[in-house]
Formats: C-alpha cells, structure tokens, sequence
C-alpha cells in the first residue's frame, strides 16, 4: 500500500468540502447529496481496504504509516505532514467515517430543502475531514491543525441558520469556551517541546518514559495542560456549558458532534498520550474525578430538561464523563470502547429524536409530545433501542458491555476506585431514568401534537443500522456471551504499551474485576431506574408534574434546568467584568489609533465615490490619462 493510499482517507473529504464550497451555486440539490455523503462514504471503504491489508500488522501492534512531506524545518523543529494508523486510530476512523456516513445520508433527506443546502453538506464534510487528520496525525502539530478544524467547522454548523441572533450567540459560546481549552492543550505541546525536543507523538512517548520518573513535576504539567484542552473540546466541568446551547445547530450537527466529532476528540488524546498520563498519578486522579463529577452533574440536568435534544446533549456529557472516568483509571480500551457503542446509539438517539421533531413541523418541546408511537412505529422502535443502550440494559444492549467494563475497572482501581464506582453507579441510575424519561414522554401516553410528515428511506435506513449496533455491538468485544474472549480490547492492546513497568491500565472490566457482584449490582441499578421511569412518567405521571411544580422539587428542578447554574455563574464573574473593562477602555491611545486608521480609509473611500460621476466620456479622459502617465513611467525607469 502506498502512501498516498491512506493520505485519501481525509483527503476525499476535503475535496468533497471544495467542490461543494466552489460550486455551490451550479450544483443541484442531487449533486450536493451525492458529492456530500458519497465522498464520506468512499473514505470509509478506503479505510476498510487499508484495514484489510494491514490486519495483521495492526493486530501486533503495529502501524501503517505515510510521510508526505516536512511542514517546515526551523529552530530544531521539523514537523511532517504524516500520517499514522494503528489499531486505536482505526477504531476512531471507522466511527467516524462510517457514523458519519449514516449521518450524511440522514442529513439528505433531512435538509432537503433549506437554502444552504450545499453550504452544510460543505461544512460537514470538512468537519469530517478535520476529524480525520485529528485521528491520524503522527505529530502534535498535525492534530492540533485538526483539533483547530473541527472547532471552526463546529462554529460554522452550530451556527448555520444564522439568520436566529441566538444561533450566533450558540456558536460564539461554543467557540469562545473551547478555546480555553485549546490555548492549555497549545501550552502543553509548547512544554513538551522544550523539554524533549520533538511533537513527533510515539518518539514523545518514549522520550518522556526514558527522561521523566513517575510523579514527575514536568510530566504532571504537561498532562493536565493535555488534560484543559481535552475538557474543552469534550465539554467537562468546567468547560462543558457550550455543548447543550450547541443545539441550536441542526439535528445531524448535532449527532455528528456528539457522536463521532468534536466532543470524542478529548477522549482521543488522551488515549494517544497515555503513557504521558500513566507518568503522572495525580494527572490520571483529576481525569478519574472530573470525569467522575461530570457524569454525576451532567445526568441530574438532563432528568428536568424539556427539549428533547437538550437531554440528550446533557447525556452527551454524562456519558463522556464515563469515558474520562475510564482513562482516570487507566483503562484506556474501556474508554475507546464506550466511545465506539456511545456513537452507535448517540447517533441513533439525534437522529430518531431529528424523525420526531420533522414530524412534528419542528417542534422539540417534550411537553407537547406524547403516543408518537402509533404514528411512528419505526421511529419509537429504534429510539428505544437506543434509549435502552444508553441506559445499559443488561445483557442485550451495547452500552452495558461498555459501560460495565468501566465500572468494573473502576472497582479494581487502587486509589479511591470504590468511591469511582459508586459514582458511576448512581450515574447509571441516573442515566436510565432519563433515557426511559424520554421514551415514555415521547412515544407513550395520548397524542399531543399531529404528525404532519412521515419518515422517509434515507431516514429509516440509518436508524434502523444503527439500531442493530446499539443492541448488538457490544459483542464485538464479547463476540461469545458475557465473559466471552475480549477480542476488541486485544485488538487496542498493541496500542497502549506498557512503557513504564507496573503501570498498566486494566484494559476492560473482566480481566480486572475480582467478582461478579458489583456487575450484578450495576444492573439492578439499571433496572431499578427504568422501573422508576415507567412509575413516574408512564403509569403515574401525576406524580413527577406534582413534585416538580411544588416546594423544594420545584426549586430543584429549575436548578437543573439551569444546569447547576454555571452559565449565571460565568456571567458574573467572566462576562460582565470583561464587558464593562472593555467599555472603559475603549478610548484608549491603541483604540485610537485604530479608530483614526478607519476614520482615513473612509474619508479616501468618500473621496473617490466622488470621481464617479456617471459621464463616459470623463471615464474615458481618466482611463487615456492613466494609460499615458503608466507608459511615461515605464519609458523613464
């Protein structure tokens, strides 16, 4: 396989961005589809041959690699445009390519019709794209140009009906937030230039074990710093308020920035960098807590949301948290294999509660929603298959077989792993009472709202595809039965060696636990969340209305509609400081001159309008002129 061979996994893509971006405007809306999902669907098929070809080699280990030429060379520093493929970057490249292909497919249909048609297959493919370099890049530099793509595209997407102040308003947040983040992860790679001499990933990897003790003051730097950039751009506390505003993008943005883009980006760079986090126990406690928290704080907002994307924005980063609690505890195939059954029924999930809202003429409010499944049958089908996978449903969805591998590696933790565990249980109870929140409000009970429009093929086919891995993608990892040969985690392994002796992550739940019981107590959990959900919102619904309108429940629900109150809280002390800082300094000396250079460009703008005065004939003395004083000069140089 040649070089150039994996270099068009991001590059079809990409040229899918170009044409659609050049020829926007002489494309028909057929054309549009076909280039846009096509070109995404030709770079998953590519990935699957180079898979196929490298099996073996991936299996051990190993990497297929492709350098296509140095970026720059200067001061020491000469980063490749380079490529890398192992195991754990073809996990992340088939979810995203093959995701993001029923995305797009989804997206066909689902868009029909809008005025910027071409504009959003265009920015979706080159979030693809951007994604795509992300996962693949062999240096430090190479992902953070992919890191910084996927950001703008999110600003680009959330924001697409711009027309709505507060759609700008959502995308601005989301840009503003994340770039916390990015300016730590920058700070970082800047850090472990200096003191190792290269952002060349794997030779970085093996030069920090060589030169850094465990607990070194230097590693432990440089891993939070990768740490803040991962927590922007996977929206953890305290950067995870722009991820529920990002709704306000359309619904297959939505599921392709929770699903296979942008927020699972933190979780891989973690994952790449392992070994610099295996370097610093207290960097791996901060990922375990934050994770830890976030899921507990995230899952109690999505139980009073009543947007029905909002919810599952809110379990977005609850289940995120799962993935952060995972690498904590240096369980690096557990987190990659909750992301991997994450995006199946996460993608699912958008795009059932996308069929919803388009039938019901673009309503999204729960409170208006209700026996959608009599005129949905399909719909209210695989939501619940989705539903059921976030929820973790013992032995037959997806999302247990993740999930439960997390917990059990939490269990085994030696530091504080009890104390993890409980959190991800009480998560999981969380987690199920509103995934079935949703069903039961949505698709059971009396008809609230009429169905104007019904599901067509290019909707139906993704939901249905992706309702068959939700149930039944977890046995990629336990292709037997529960307790079967972990096979998906054998596959990472090569990808996650251990560089430093006695430092090794569990790797998934059943090689580490000790005994069935905490699994066995985990599912009761899950079983007793959904029988709450059908207590409280389809057999007594009166109950939960009355509580949460009342006293003590009222004050908590509006609390986590609010989500715990960050954003107020981030208003006073961020916004407005800077807001009113910015105000009193606005006739500053630098402001002015400024001011005075626009204030000169419009005063010459002014000057030349008035030459225009509509007569041939002076156009004509000013063009002959021109021409005589342009040959005088040639003719005296």
């Amino acid at each position: 396989m040649s070089s150039l061979t994996l270099a068009w996994i991001p590059a079809l893509p990409l040229a899918g961005f170009l044409i659609l971006a050049l020829g926007s405007g002489r494309l028909g809306p057929r054309a549009v589809a076909w280039i846009g999902a096509g070109s995404i669907a030709a770079s998953a098929l590519l990935a699957l041959r180079v898979a196929a070809g490298a099996w073996g080699p991936l299996r051990e280990g190993e990497a297929v690699g492709a350098q296509l030429w140095t970026w720059w060379s200067a001061g020491g520093l000469a980063p490749a445009i380079a490529l890398r493929f192992d195991s754990l970057a073809a996990v992340f490249v088939f979810v995203v390519t093959g995701v993001g292909f029923l995305i797009h497919l989804y997206a066909t249909e689902y868009m029909r019709g809008d005025e910027g048609y071409a504009r959003f297959f265009a920015w979706m493919n080159l979030f693809v794209a951007s994604m795509l370099v992300l996962v693949l890049a062999d240096n430090l530099l190479l992902l953070y140009l992919g890191w910084e793509g996927v950001g703008l595209c999110s600003y680009l997407l959330i924001g697409f009906w711009y027309r709505d102040p507060a759609n700008g308003r959502a995308a601005r947040k989301a840009f503003i937030v994340t770039r916390v983040g990015d300016t730590a992860f920058a700070l970082g790679i800047f850090l472990v230039f200096w003191e190792l001499g290269t952002v060349d990933i794997q030779t970085l990897l093996g030069r920090a074990a060589s030169a850094w003790p465990v607990g070194s003051g230097v590693a432990t730097a440089a891993a939070l710093l990768f740490l803040g950039g991962a927590i922007g751009k996977s929206a953890q506390l305290p950067l995870h308020t722009w991820l529920p505003d990002a709704m306000a993008g359309p619904t297959p943005v939505s599921a392709l920035i929770h699903a296979a883009t942008m927020v699972t980006a933190g979780v891989y760079l973690i994952a790449r960098l392992h070994t610099l986090f295996a370097l610093s126990p207290a960097a791996l406690a901060v990922t375990a807590a934050i994770g830890a928290v976030t899921l507990l704080v995230a899952g109690l907002s999505a139980l009073a949301q009543t947007d029905i994307k909002r919810v599952l924005a809110w379990s977005t980063v609850s289940q995120i948290g799962y993935m952060f609690l995972a690498l904590g505890v240096a369980a690096w195939q557990a987190a990659v294999f909750h992301f991997m059954t994450h995006a199946f029924f996460k993608a699912l999930l958008f795009m059932g509660a996308g069929a919803v809202i388009l039938a019901l003429h673009h309503e999204q409010d729960l409170r208006r929603m209700g026996g959608l499944a009599r005129k949905l049958p399909l719909v209210a089908l695989t939501f619940t298959a989705g539903a059921a996978s976030l929820a973790a449903l013992p032995f037959v969805t997806a999302g247990f077989f993740s999930k439960e591998s997390i917990l059990a590696a939490a269990w085994a933790s030696p530091h504080a792993g009890r104390w993890l565990w409980a959190a991800g249980v009480a998560g999981a109870f969380v987690t199920a009472l509103y995934s079935f929140r949703l069903v039961f409000r949505v698709f059971a009970g009396p008809l609230r709202t009429p169905v104007t429009r019904k599901t067509g093929w290019a909707i139906a086919v993704p939901l249905v595809g992706l309702a068959v891995l939700a149930v039944a993608g977890g046995f990629i990892e336990f292709p037997a039965a529960f307790g079967g040969p972990p096979r998906f985690s054998s596959f990472l392994a090569g990808s996650f060696p251990d560089r430093l002796a006695g430092i090794a992550g569990p790797g998934h739940g059943h090689a580490a636990g000790e005994s069935v019981w905490p699994a066995v107590a985990a599912s009761l959990v899950v079983l007793g969340g959904l029988l709450l959900a059908w207590v409280l919102y389809a057999a007594r619904p009166a109950l939960a209305e009355r509580w949460s309108r009342r006293g003590a429940g009222a004050a908590l629900a509006r609390l986590l509609l609010a989500g715990w109150g960050f954003d107020r809280a981030y208003d006073l002390l961020w916004v407005r400081p800077f807001a009113w800082l910015a105000r009193i300094t606005r006739p500053d000396y630098f402001d002015s001159a400024w001011s005075g250079l626009a204030a000169f460009a419009t005063g010459l703008h002014l000057s030349l309008a008035r030459t225009q005065s509509g007569r041939l004939r002076a156009y004509a003395m000013g063009i002959a002129l021109g021409a005589v004083v342009g040959v005088a000069i040639l003719l005296w140089s």
